[in-house]
């Protein structure tokens, strides 16, 4: 998996995870933050998180457009300033009036920042695999580059938590879920009678001794404070990100080039007519317009997935089902499956008997963390979203080792027809939320009266559901971002990846619709709008299967 890769690869997916690791702390409570600071509904809060996201998959277009004529590595440079700019406005506690503003122009700077970033830096690390010594590994580099974002994904969440729970403890105060919601129904005068002696008492349970106004903007500015120190975390993470890439740059420095610029003497690319070239496009387009309701569905888990873990999902775990929310425990498991694969590939019996140690080491330290584990872990809704980075990082060389096989059979799906099982998968996930969604209560009943704690389900319907999502994220995204940098012409490189973006960004954008859904419909049925989405979509790329193929060979 890791043997023959050049060095720029490794250089190149650090640098990325640094700065995946603060935008997805950043992502993990932005939803949070807008209904805690501002007082949103679901419908203003999913209009400004759809937006933002399809701007932050937007803009890669324009920043690769740049880029076939500046040049990669300039733009991903920029793209990182004007990203760190962002989110020091985020992490800056403002009044609210004033605030609003100050988060829409970090939103546009992260926005733009990111495109020049995030599209750039994938076509260095394709760049590199232009060479014929390195071309076979093409897709498992990029299954290793989606495993580094994700390993910065799976402690996002956690550094958020513990922003969160430091701000509001030094203050006194524990998190609620229904506080922020209740709070500012007090302050608009809007909360029914029910709701207002639900907030008297959760005011009682916090300790706090003045009155209910003064409780509901002094929890709500600190909540909201806490929510800025996780943005924070996010600053740090793009100044490491940065000496990450300028440090290690020698290594993928041969790989920064466009079709306008001088490329590596082994570098040789293929001529195409213009009857190939559009041959191509179109077939990148019909992908593309695909996996935007692949996007829509999956993105859901910063949108009416937190919504659900907020609101649905018990707030505190016993038993086994502690372990998983632990990111040392999960690394303790994503160690364990590393070492247990090194185990049986390992050719040498030293190699063998160091993986067997580390395996063994790992699993007693596991025990030993069970075993001094509180009975009773309290739970954020945030947290549920380091599930996905941790599936991604731990199947990995799962699917690199099944794939693997079944290339050596002569077997394996050409990257298409992964996109197309892909999203079958996808449908198959929102299936079982739909299924643990059956008698809950609508977000609009739940918004006026609560929820009992006795009908709170299961963390295990969330974390099953990111379970399945991720074998169809494996299935599909980067899959698909090698097909894009296999198959685009060489002259439109960036553009094509930039268009690749400009998918996920309707995806993303599309988001909106199911957050605009959360309110007086059942939440099965929500769920259900996804998976007809996810369905058609499969069927519709099955049926254009030998064009997309065709090109792919």
């Amino acid at each position: 998996m890791f043997e023959g890769q050049p060095k720029g690869l490794y250089a190149l997916a650090l640098a990325n995870t640094g700065e995946r690791f603060g935008y997805y702390t950043m992502l993990a409570i932005f939803t949070l933050f807008l209904q805690a600071k501002f007082g949103f509904t679901a419908a203003t809060t999913s209009t400004i998180f759809a937006s933002f996201l399809a701007g932050v998959y937007f803009m890669p277009l324009i920043g690769g457009i740049l880029a076939d004529k500046f040049g990669y590595g300039k733009m991903v440079t920029t793209g990182i300033v004007i990203m760190f700019a962002g989110y020091v406005l985020l992490a800056i506690p403002m009044a609210t009036n004033v605030g609003l503003y100050s988060m829409f122009g970090a939103l546009a700077l992260i926005a733009l920042g990111t495109g020049l970033f995030k599209g750039n830096l994938q076509v260095l690390v394709g760049n590199l695999y232009d060479a014929p010594e390195y071309s076979a590994k093409r897709d498992t580099a990029f299954s290793l580059f989606y495993m580094a974002i994700n390993i910065g994904a799976l402690f996002a969440p956690t550094a958020a938590t513990a922003m969160t729970n430091y701000v509001l403890g030094k203050a006194g105060f524990s998190y609620v879920p229904q506080i922020p919601s209740l709070a500012h129904q007090f302050l608009d005068g809007t909360i029914t009678a029910e709701g207002e002696a639900t907030l008297t008492a959760m005011q009682s349970a916090q300790n706090f001794a003045g009155s209910t106004a003064d409780f509901c903007t002094t929890y709500i500015d600190k909540l909201s404070e806490a929510y800025n120190y996780g943005f924070g975390v996010a600053c740090i993470s793009l100044i490491l990100s940065m000496i990450i890439y300028v440090v290690f740059r020698s290594t993928f420095k041969h790989a920064d080039y466009n079709s306008k610029q001088a490329k590596p003497a082994n570098v040789h690319e293929k001529e195409l007519t213009p009857a190939q070239t559009r041959e191509r496009i179109t077939a990148l387009l019909l992908v593309f317009a695909v996996v935007i309701f692949f996007w829509m569905a999956f993105h859901q888990n910063g949108l009416t997935m937190t919504f659900f873990a907020r609101d649905y999902t018990a707030h505190e775990v016993t038993g086994l089902d502690r372990l998983g929310f632990s990111v040392w425990n999960l690394a303790l498991l994503i160690i364990t499956v590393y070492a247990g694969f090194s185990l049986f590939q390992s050719k040498t019996g030293k190699g063998k008997l160091i993986s067997g140690v580390v395996a063994t080491l790992a699993l007693v330290i596991l025990g030993v963390n069970y075993g001094t584990m509180d009975p009773t872990l309290p739970i954020l809704p945030q947290i549920f979203q380091q599930f996905n980075p941790f599936f991604v990082v731990a199947l990995t060389p799962v699917s690199l080792a099944v794939f693997g096989s079944l290339a050596k059979k002569g077997k394996e799906p050409s990257a298409p027809r992964k996109i197309g099982i892909g999203m079958v998968i996808a449908a198959v996930g929102f299936m079982l939320l739909a299924f643990g969604s059956f008698g809950l209560p609508t977000p609009a009943e739940v918004d006026a009266n609560g929820i009992a704690a006795s009908a709170l389900v299961s963390p295990n319907w969330l974390i099953s559901t990111y379970l399945v999502l991720t074998f169809a994220e494996l299935f599909l995204s980067p899959m698909g971002i090698s097909f894009v940098s296999k198959v685009a012409p060489p002259k439109y490189k960036g553009a094509m990846m930039g268009l690749w973006f400009v998918a996920t960004a309707i995806g993303n954008y599309l988001v909106a619709i199911i957050g605009y859904l959360w309110g007086d419909m059942q939440l099965w049925m929500v769920w259900s709008v996804l998976i007809v989405c996810c369905l058609l979509s499969a069927l519709f790329i099955f049926s254009i299967m030998k064009k997309l193929e065709k090109v792919a060979k």
